[in-house]
């Protein structure tokens, strides 16, 4: 990992280069409740616009409006490149999202999915990033807080455990947060599990995309249960700064194979 330095504004390297009609489609779960507006996915697609990266730049969601048909079908490029702003390789990326893309696609475009927020190699960064902000809110020291990330798990799938060890283990390989554990909402070890084992103080960071249910009332609920000033809840990964900034790195990265193929 980069470090900090990976915070710095994307270069428009890209800016001045001849588009080629190349879009890209931010796919989302997407919330339906009354008053969800899906802003964060909105927010990343304006600034990931403002990069200057591709010619075109547009939002699905599978569960909300407009739909993963509906905002393809709004792309006027051949070449759509697809960003999944899921936190794992599980069924709603592997399966669901490549369905509702087979079935939109008449096949006279070219799609490139490309690996989910979970599984983007600028993630960590920007885990350590707001772990650190969330210690030095409370006047934690970094170094002695013990740091659970907590995602949404599955019984009958382990993409979400293994994009969540996965996490886990390039976080402790930073020297800032060496004792990173893991929790989860669906399957053990659960919350609660996980912070019996841990004395002193504890940042609990959701390993969500998105503040649906799970980031925006699961995760601080649990948090608040456990009944411990020194456990605190540092938000869901899919609102945090910078995240912007990965997916416009993954981004021009994929425009620029396009360009060399």
């Amino acid at each position: 990992m980069s470090g900090t330095g990976s915070f710095a504004p994307v270069e428009h390297a890209l800016a001045a280069a001849d588009h080629g009609k190349i879009a890209l489609l931010l796919a989302a779960h997407g919330e339906r409740r009354p008053g969800a507006g899906n802003e964060n996915v909105w927010r990343i697609a304006r600034a990931v616009s403002e990069c200057g990266l591709v010619s075109e730049v547009g939002a699905g969601f599978i569960s909300g409006v407009p739909t993963i048909r509906d905002a393809l079908e709004r792309l006027t490029a051949r070449k759509v490149i697809v960003y999944p702003l899921f936190a794992s390789s599980g069924y709603f990326t592997r399966d669901r999202l490549v369905h509702l893309l087979d079935a939109a696609d008449d096949g006279t475009r070219k799609i490139e999915m490309l690996a989910p927020l979970g599984l983007d190699p600028g993630l960590p960064d920007v885990v350590v990033a707001c772990a650190k902000q969330a210690a030095q809110a409370h006047d934690f020291k970094p170094e002695t807080c013990t740091v659970i990330l907590l995602a949404h798990g599955s019984r009958r799938d382990p993409a979400s455990r293994r994009a969540t060890e996965h996490m886990a283990r390039e976080v402790a390989r930073t020297p800032a947060f060496p004792d990173v554990r893991i929790a989860f909402l669906e399957e053990r070890p659960f919350l609660d599990e996980a912070a019996r084992e841990i004395s002193g103080p504890v940042i609990v960071l959701g390993l969500f995309s998105g503040e649906g249910m799970h980031g925006a009332k699961d995760a601080p609920r649990l948090t608040a249960g456990l009944g411990r000033e020194d456990v605190v809840f540092a938000g869901v990964i899919g609102s945090a700064p910078g995240i912007d900034a990965v997916v416009a790195r993954s981004v021009a990265a994929a425009v620029q194979r396009c360009r060399h193929e």
